[in-house]
């Protein structure tokens, strides 16, 4: 009798969800985020022992900065095991506004901090944080909740469509300023890829497009940008100088051929390659683990998207928009941004300034990809306590229909 009692106590106890079940990870997102990261680690202590040395700091500088931002980015993620997916809905509200104000912040002298001309740095203390690696993740979250208040309008209206575009054009526009032309691309391409996933017609998103075209053709025109997209064309034109970082990419490339020169043994990392850790990063690679080493770098990000898709669409089925948009906006983000830095270090797309997700060192990328992640397995952990919360309540149905 106490044994029904306790029983039947449980069962209402889950019904009301006051207990959830144990945390348990996907291994499907879980597997490819870790052999990702371990690449990672591989490859920064590989490609930073040379940078490290000419600084005096140690070959081993950037592998323990590396490890550590990650242990960091592992505690930002962690933090997603007690805030629910629904405190994100209520505070989607003002993100747009706090991620423009984040963007505004590289430019208030004293704070900002510049790098090679660039201003996309801010000083917080310790460390120099990239404000837009942030401002993704923020964006992202203020789409998604827009998606859910206007999603029936999104699909019929024009103007619906546009407002999310306009309002990445602001964002792009000040990324322009810095300048940022590769984060601004990736932001504008991942709210225009949300807006379609919430169903608005293609005919809105091609004009919008078109639309925006003009404002990035404007900023190519840029003497330095102009000089990018030229030796893009024909590296070779110029190898010593605006084809310096592509030519020495593609030699790298053409080293690794299919198994690689192996691990420690890339001649390119040394000077030869610029930010050889970072930007080209995938270039190093590829020259030590050959074809191989980079097919297995693209299937494991071909994984780790097409498992943020599936539980996108996951939640979605179970009711839950807000973090199925969610999940498509950090799909596409974490896609776009990789598809990106391996195209530029394949030559296939003119150089941009975007690292390598979980691979390339960097601690503002780090960082804001881990906690990223972390949102994304707080929303399948959701969808499973409604799974499991549904369970006693279905057996309770057909009890009572019996």
């Amino acid at each position: 009798m106490a044994t029904a009692a306790h029983r039947a106590k449980n069962g209402q106890a889950m019904r009301q969800g006051r207990h959830a079940p144990p945390f348990q990870v996907d291994p499907w997102l879980l597997v490819p985020v870790l052999l990702l990261t371990a690449i990672g680690i591989v490859m920064v202590g590989s490609s930073s022992v040379a940078v490290g040395e000419s600084l005096g700091a140690g070959p081993q500088h950037y592998l323990v900065r590396h490890v550590i931002y990650l242990l960091l980015g592992l505690g930002l993620a962690a933090s997603f095991r007690i805030i629910p997916i629904a405190f994100l809905e209520r505070i989607c509200g003002p993100m747009f506004l706090l991620a423009l104000l984040a963007l505004a912040l590289v430019f208030v002298p004293g704070l900002g901090h510049s790098v090679n001309g660039s201003y996309r740095w801010v000083r917080l203390g310790f460390m120099q944080f990239q404000v837009v690696e942030a401002v993704k993740l923020m964006f992202i979250i203020w789409v998604a909740g827009y998606l859910v208040r206007k999603s029936g309008q999104v699909r019929i209206s024009f103007i619906d469509t546009l407002k999310p575009l306009l309002l990445a054009g602001a964002l792009a526009g000040v990324l322009l300023l810095q300048p940022d032309m590769g984060s601004a691309a990736v932001i504008t391409a991942v709210a225009g890829g949300m807006v379609w996933l919430a169903g608005a017609a293609w005919r809105y998103i091609a004009a919008l497009g078109a639309m925006a075209l003009p404002m990035f053709a404007v900023a190519a025109i840029e003497p330095y940008r102009l000089r990018r997209i030229v030796s893009f064309m024909d590296p070779w034109a110029d190898p010593y100088n605006s084809g310096f970082q592509l030519t020495q990419a593609l030699i790298a490339v053409g080293r690794g051929e299919a198994f690689g020169v192996g691990l420690g043994a890339s001649i390119q990392k040394l000077f030869y390659l610029p930010e050889a850790h970072t930007d080209f990063i995938f270039a190093v690679l590829a020259e030590e683990f050959g074809f191989f080493g980079v097919l297995m770098v693209l299937v494991l990000f071909m994984l780790l998207v097409t498992r943020i898709f599936i539980i996108g669409v996951m939640a979605h089925r179970a009711e839950k928009p807000f973090a199925g948009y969610l999940a498509f906006g950090i799909g596409l983000w974490l896609g776009l941004q990789a598809m990106v830095s391996m195209g530029v270090n394949l030559g296939v797309l003119p150089t941009k300034g975007l690292t390598l997700p979980l691979i390339s060192s960097g601690g503002s990328s780090v960082l804001m990809t881990c906690l990223a992640l972390g949102v994304v397995f707080r929303i399948r952990y959701e969808l499973d306590v409604d799974k499991a919360s549904s369970i006693p309540s279905r057996v309770g149905q057909k009890r009572m229909a019996l």
